[in-house]
C-alpha cells in the first residue's frame, strides 16, 4: 500500500518558490545540483513537527502556515547611518564591519581595514558563482530540514578566514540587516575558519531597519571551524520587535587545544529557533557557551544545542538564562554526548528561567548520553519567580517596587552576560538586554 504524505500550504509554497527562483540563485554545475538535492531532502522530510523529538516544543509545520517570498535584491538607499541607528549600542563597538542587507553582501556599507595577510574575506555568492571544487565539502548534507532549506535557497553570506597565527586585533562585526517593506524570506550562509593558532572575536548582529516589514523569515546558518590551537569568541544578538521568524544554526568544529566561547542574546522575535551544534574533534579543547533569551506577549524562543565529545580530555560549559513575561514560551534543549573514546571529559550544563507572569511557560529538556566511564558530567534546570524576600529587602531600603524588580531581573541575567570577554562587546550586549528589561 502506498501512503501519500499531504503537504501543508507552506511546504507547497516553498517548493514552488524554489522552482521559480533556482535559475536566478548564484552558482551552476555542482552548486545547482547541491541545491536540488537539498530541496529534494526537504521535500521528503517536510517542515519539522512535534512528532520529531528535537522539535517537540516548536512545531514549525503548525506555526508556519504561509511562507513569504524570497527577498528581492538589496535596495541602494541604505546608508551607514541607517545601519548605525538600527545597531544601537552595538554600532559603537570598535570593529571591522561586514554588512549584509536583505541577505546580500554590501561592500559599500562594509569596512574592513585588516590586511589580507591577517584575514581573508569573500562574498559567498561570488564563490558560488566560481564554484571551486573544494567549496562543495563546506556544505553538510545532514543538518535537518532547516539547513536543507538554507542550502537550497542561500543567496549570499560571507566566507571569513583568519590566517595562521594571526589576530585581527579588534572584533569583526557581521551585520544582518532587514529593510524590505514587504514580508520576505532570506537564506544566508556564513563560513568562518580560524587557522592554526589564530584568534577571532566575531559579533553577529541581526537588526531590522525602520520601515522593515513585519512577519519576515530569516534562515541563517553559520559554520565555524577552529584549527589546532585556535581561539574564537562568537557573540550573537537579535532584538526584533517586528513579529518575525528567526531560524538560526551554528555548526562548530574544534581542533586540538582549540577554545570556543559562544554567547547568544535573543529578544522579542515572534518565533526564534537557535540550533547550536558543537563537535570536539581534537583533544584538549574547551567550550564555554552561554546565552540570554527574553520574551513577552506570545513570543516563542527555542534554544536547542548538542555538544558532541568525540575525543578525550575536553571541557564544556553551558549556561542559558531566560526572562519570560505574559504568555511567552521559552525552551531549552541541551544534549551532551560523550563517545566511548572520550575519556576524561568534563561537561556541565545549566538552564534557568525567571518567570514574570503565571501564564509564561518554560520547557527544559537536559540530556546526557555517556558511553565512557572516566568522565565528570552534570546538568540542571530551574525556573522561579522573583524572590519575594529580596524584593521586600529592596523596598525596605526605599527602592520603588518597579525599580527593585528591574534590578533583580538584571542581576539574574548578569551571570551569563559577564561571560563575554571583550569589555566593549559585553557592555553593548548588556545595554541591549537592560533596555529590553526596562521596557517591560
Amino acid at each position: 500500500m502506498n501512503v501519500t504524505t499531504l503537504r501543508t500550504k507552506a511546504e507547497s509554497q516553498i517548493r514552488e518558490q524554489f522552482d521559480a527562483a533556482s535559475a536566478s540563485l548564484p552558482g551552476t554545475g555542482w552548486v545547482s545540483a547541491l541545491r536540488a538535492r537539498a530541496m529534494d531532502t526537504f521535500a521528503a522530510e517536510g517542515l519539522p513537527s512535534r512528532r520529531v523529538e528535537e522539535w517537540k516544543y516548536t512545531d514549525l509545520r503548525d506555526r508556519l502556515r504561509e511562507v513569504p517570498a524570497p527577498a528581492a535584491a538589496s535596495p541602494g538607499s541604505v546608508t551607514v547611518a541607517d545601519i548605525d541607528a538600527a545597531l544601537g549600542p552595538v554600532g559603537a563597538i570598535d570593529a571591522e564591519r561586514i554588512v549584509l542587507v536583505d541577505g546580500v553582501y554590501r561592500a559599500d556599507l562594509s569596512k574592513v581595514t585588516a590586511e589580507a595577510t591577517v584575514i581573508e574575506l569573500m562574498s559567498l555568492a561570488a564563490m558560488l558563482t566560481k564554484a571551486p571544487a573544494w567549496l562543495e565539502g563546506k556544505f553538510a548534507s545532514d543538518g535537518g530540514p532547516v539547513v536543507s532549506l538554507n542550502t537550497a535557497f542561500m543567496s549570499d553570506g560571507v566566507m571569513l578566514k583568519v590566517r595562521k597565527g594571526q589576530d585581527p586585533g579588534r572584533p569583526v562585526l557581521l551585520v544582518h540587516a532587514r529593510t524590505s517593506a514587504e514580508p520576505s524570506a532570506i537564506a544566508v550562509r556564513n563560513v568562518i575558519s580560524v587557522e592554526v593558532g589564530g584568534k577571532l572575536t566575531l559579533v553577529e548582529a541581526h537588526v531590522a531597519l525602520d520601515g522593515a516589514a513585519r512577519g519576515a523569515l530569516a534562515n541563517v546558518v553559520t559554520d565555524v571551524t577552529l584549527a589546532d590551537g585556535a581561539a574564537c569568541d562568537h557573540i550573537k544578538c537579535l532584538v526584533d520587535t517586528t513579529s518575525s521568524t528567526h531560524l538560526a544554526t551554528w555548526n562548530t568544529k574544534l581542533g586540538k587545544d582549540a577554545s570556543y566561547s559562544g554567547f547568544q542574546l535573543t529578544a522579542s522575535p515572534a518565533l526564534a529557533r537557535n540550533d547550536i551544534n558543537i563537535m570536539f574533534a581534537g583533544e584538549g579543547s574547551k567550550l564555554d557557551l552561554s546565552g540570554v533569551f527574553l520574551a513577552r506577549g506570545s513570543e516563542h524562543i527555542d534554544t536547542t544545542l548538542v555538544v558532541d565529545h568525540a575525543v578525550p580530555h575536553c571541557e564544556s560549559r553551558e549556561l542559558f538564562k531566560g526572562v519570560l513575561a505574559d504568555r511567552a514560551h521559552g525552551i531549552f534543549q541541551g544534549k551532551i554526548i560523550v563517545r566511548p573514546d572520550a575519556q576524561k571529559t568534563d561537561g556541565k550544563q545549566m538552564s534557568q528561567a525567571l518567570m514574570l507572569s503565571p501564564d509564561a511557560q518554560f520547557s527544559s529538556k537536559p540530556e546526557l548520553e555517556i558511553y565512557a566511564d572516566d568522565v565528570v558530567c552534570g546538568h540542571g534546570a530551574t525556573c522561579t519567580e522573583i524572590d519575594a524576600d529580596l524584593l521586600f529587602y529592596c523596598r525596605s531600603r526605599g527602592i520603588p517596587s518597579d525599580v527593585a524588580r528591574a534590578m533583580l531581573t538584571e542581576s539574574f541575567i548578569g551571570e551569563a552576560v559577564e561571560k563575554i570577554e571583550n569589555e566593549d562587546v559585553r557592555e553593548a550586549i548588556g545595554t541591549l538586554a537592560i533596555g529590553w528589561l526596562r521596557d517591560e
